[in-house]
């Protein structure tokens, strides 16, 4: 079984991203269950704007929609700027939107039997909102978001210190991250082993 997380980060490689250091929490976890995981810091890539799967030369979105299609477990994992997930969420999503209208060779949408969660960090609150905006459009595409899927950190409002630079918070998110991570795979591992059923469609 693999896991995927698309790192939102808005910090190009090498810098060090809170969003990924959060992120091997539930990688940690993942390894014990015998999940293997891949983080993809889409920063780095050359994703274009729109909402096709190719969006022609040069993009590298269908490659990252390979990674997707070859996971059973799918993490967003965003900073918070403003409230808001990151702009380069945004666009993962916006690309994702072709998928609405992708199926499988039985007919059923292409994201059926996978399951998603929600990794965010940030200095300010926002972050259920966040889990509502990136969870909303992963269950209209046909992922599986389970309960508690999800783990953010944050020290309230105003300025303060990273999460790699604090240990304030940590024991709440981190755990948080743990159990989101056994969530995702106990509910992969069901949908694995009872598929969701085909859909009934207009004439």
């Amino acid at each position: 079984m693999k896991a995927l997380f698309l790192s939102c980060t808005l910090k190009r490689s090498p810098a060090k991203s809170n969003t990924e250091a959060l992120c091997r929490v539930l990688i940690e976890q993942f390894d014990k269950e015998g999940v293997a995981s891949e983080i993809v810091r889409l920063v780095d890539l050359a994703i274009e704007p729109g909402v096709k799967s190719d969006e022609g030369p040069g993009d590298a979105w269908p490659g990252v929609r390979e990674k997707i299609l070859a996971a059973e477990i799918l993490v967003i994992a965003t900073p918070t700027w403003l409230g808001q997930h990151s702009s380069v969420c945004q666009r993962a999503l916006e690309r994702m939107d072709a998928m609405l209208s992708e199926t499988k060779p039985d007919g059923r949408p292409i994201a059926f039997d996978k399951v998603a969660g929600v990794v965010i960090t940030g200095n300010e609150d926002g972050a259920h909102h966040i889990v509502a905006c990136v969870s909303q459009p992963l269950i209209d595409i046909g992922f599986t978001v389970p309960g508690q899927s999800w783990t953010y950190w944050h020290l309230g409002p105003g300025p303060g210190p990273d999460y790699t630079e604090t240990d304030k918070g940590h024991e709440w998110s981190d755990r948080a991250g743990r159990n989101a991570a056994r969530n995702l795979v106990a509910a992969a591992r069901a949908l694995k082993a009872t598929p969701l059923p085909e859909q009934e469609t207009a004439d």
